[in-house]
């Protein structure tokens, strides 16, 4: 029997009992729900933690798995194992390949933005020589720094982002934040291939944030269909230069579309969905009206909420 542990926010837990009324059962203890399905049994315990088990668990866990990420302490992601067919061979990282990350999707603040990149084999030492690496090891300033170097080598790459007003649209019509990745990887990628010449290159490699299987439901609710060749693996970008650079690329929009948020907003927006975020919330709400916030922020955050206690 397949089991599977994520970790979700109080919020989150009270919506999935609330959904799953009609299925109760008898309540462990230590928990705060248990349901069965027909594809699985759902268990809540007041850590946070969510138990799926069953013969199908997956069915549910695409229902939750993208939910509250930014309240989530951790998330349970398993890679495809080696055999699979999603897992990349290990020759992909040293061969001409495109590699696609995000940046933002846990910041209340700002948008969400994706890249990818084309890297050919003969670019690789160069970019590692450059210090190209996982921007979450990088400071923004160096990340960049690192933009414009590669944007100097004429890489091809495709950067798309998802503006906070289109994004709560979205998120309102019931999109998770996890659709909206695996849109965003899809589309920016569609877009890379018509760049590019796809006889040279030997895959494409995805910085994994949901079951592969997840994702190919994603894209195909909207008539998408997952690429040749497209694998999948978690810090993908420790392991891949073009994922790597992806992620650079992403980061440096991120942090540029920041900066244009807090000059319109008039003071620093604060990356991240601390506390200093829930103050900055409501000194906004103060001065400039709550509507504000749909302009600059993802407002489904649990901050939108908490920020209410400064008020």
């Amino acid at each position: 029997m397949s089991q599977n542990v994520y970790v979700f926010s109080n919020e989150t837990i009270e919506k999935m009992k609330q959904y799953y009324h009609k299925t109760l059962t008898a309540t462990p203890q230590g928990a705060i729900f248990r349901a069965k399905t027909s594809h699985a049994v759902i268990t809540a315990y007041k850590s946070g933690k969510v138990l799926f088990q069953g013969s199908n668990p997956q069915e549910e866990i695409g229902l939750w798995a993208d939910e509250g990420k930014e309240n989530t302490v951790s998330k349970k992601i398993t890679t495809p194992s080696a055999n699979s067919s999603y897992y990349p061979p290990e020759t992909l990282f040293s061969s001409s390949h495109i590699g696609s990350d995000e940046a933002g999707t846990g910041d209340y603040f700002g948008p969400i933005t994706v890249a990818c990149a084309y890297i050919n084999k003969s670019q690789i030492p160069l970019l590692k020589e450059l210090g190209v690496k996982d921007s979450k090891n990088l400071t923004d300033d160096t990340i960049i720094k690192l933009a414009k170097e590669i944007a100097q080598m004429r890489i091809p790459y495709s950067l798309l982002n998802l503006h906070n007003p289109k994004y709560n649209i979205l998120q309102k019509r019931g999109w998770s934040q996890g659709k909206m990745k695996a849109m965003l990887h899809h589309h920016a990628i569609q877009k890379l291939l018509t760049k590019i010449d796809t006889n040279h290159y030997d895959g494409i490699l995805i910085d994994q944030f949901c079951e592969p299987g997840i994702y190919k439901r994603h894209i195909a609710s909207e008539q998408g269909k997952l690429p040749e060749k497209t694998y999948f693996m978690t810090k993908a970008e420790s392991y891949s230069i073009a994922v790597a650079t992806g992620s650079i690329i992403a980061r440096a929009s991120f942090v540029k579309e920041m900066d244009k948020l807090s000059e319109k907003i008039g003071f620093e927006l604060k990356k991240g969905a601390s506390k200093l975020v829930d103050q900055t919330i409501a000194r906004i709400i103060r001065e400039q009206g709550e509507d504000t916030l749909n302009t600059c922020a993802k407002l489904h955050f649990a901050n939108t909420q908490k920020a209410k206690k400064y008020l």
